[in-house]
């Protein structure tokens, strides 16, 4: 049933399509760094974004935390419930001594910055159909599914974004939905169920480089786009493709992830179709600045820009 959600805001047509908030990044006692993700590499995008003249603050799109209302579009009573519990989040999370604070604590410090980026992707879903495009700085939780979190991924926010305006177990039935993973095989979290509700698998194998994974990125999203004519492209552009990450696990330069984003956000505009870019996983301490790299990459491309909406 549709609720009074207050994620959906008035925008001025002088904004940028680009969704942030400061309260997106993760830091308590030092915690944050007992994972290998750079819980405040959303703000250091932010920064290089500033520094070369592309963004200021009045021109983003401030993101407002999701309510438990807004999180039960999507999420079941008896999930939501159970965050309450510390070593669940510790769990969840991949930071042990997590389980040793207060719930309230760790609702302040680890839980509210994940449901501000996951109204920020909610938000950002809207902005993407009305101006052709949108980033959410942060969001991108495709471990999270409606009972179930992992890999960092507490909220369902791409879930909650397509729904409201781990996501492949919420989509096995749906045929409205088209799925298109290009992923390494060999890693985290190998759940065979959800694969099943991909329908474009592209596999691949240890230390994956520019050339073969770019040429796969091209065929597939062409060969999807021919096959499923969608209302919107939800693009979960992870950098732990990079070279070197500790998870991922495949040999991506930083000018390859540039042009991979180039090239989706190229087959969109191609095709017409509006693109809601989400930026998701990667463990290095430099792919902030890719990140923001590549957005800059994509205005010079004509990619982002105040074009017609759609």
């Amino acid at each position: 049933m549709p609720h009074d959600t207050k994620l959906y805001q008035e925008v001025s047509k002088t904004c940028w399509p680009i969704v942030y908030s400061p309260r997106y990044n993760i830091t308590f006692m030092g915690l944050e760094k007992l994972h290998p993700f750079d819980s405040g590499k959303w703000g250091k995008v932010i920064n290089f974004l500033k520094e070369e003249n592309f963004l200021a603050d009045v021109m983003m799109v401030e993101a407002r935390e999701a309510t438990e209302e807004d999180l039960r579009v999507v999420h079941t009573q008896r999930y939501l419930n159970r965050l309450k519990w510390s070593f669940v989040v510790a769990t969840i999370t991949e930071i042990p001594p997590v389980i040793f604070l207060p719930n309230f604590l760790v609702q302040r410090h680890v839980l509210r910055p994940l449901r501000t980026q996951t109204g920020g992707t909610i938000m950002a879903g809207k902005l993407a159909i009305e101006r052709g495009w949108a980033i959410n700085i942060g969001g991108g939780f495709h471990h999270c599914s409606s009972d179930k979190g992992g890999g960092f991924c507490a909220y369902a926010d791409i879930t909650l974004s397509i729904k409201g305006n781990g996501h492949e177990r919420d989509f096995m039935d749906d045929s409205r939905v088209y799925i298109v993973d290009i992923y390494n095989r060999n890693i985290y979290p190998g759940d065979g169920f959800a694969k099943r509700a991909i329908k474009r698998k592209v596999e691949l194998e240890w230390g994956t480089g520019d050339t073969d994974y770019l040429q796969k990125v091209a065929e597939h999203v062409e060969a999807a786009l021919s096959e499923h004519k969608p209302n919107v492209m939800i693009y979960n552009a992870g950098t732990d493709i990079l070279e070197g990450d500790p998870l991922g696990g495949l040999s991506v330069s930083a000018e390859g992830i540039i042009k991979r984003d180039e090239m989706v956000f190229q087959a969109a505009r191609n095709h017409n179709i509006p693109i809601l870019m989400v930026t998701s996983g990667g463990y290095q301490k430099h792919t902030a600045r890719i990140i923001a790299d590549s957005i800059l990459n994509l205005y010079n491309m004509g990619l982002i820009d105040h074009f017609e909406p759609i």
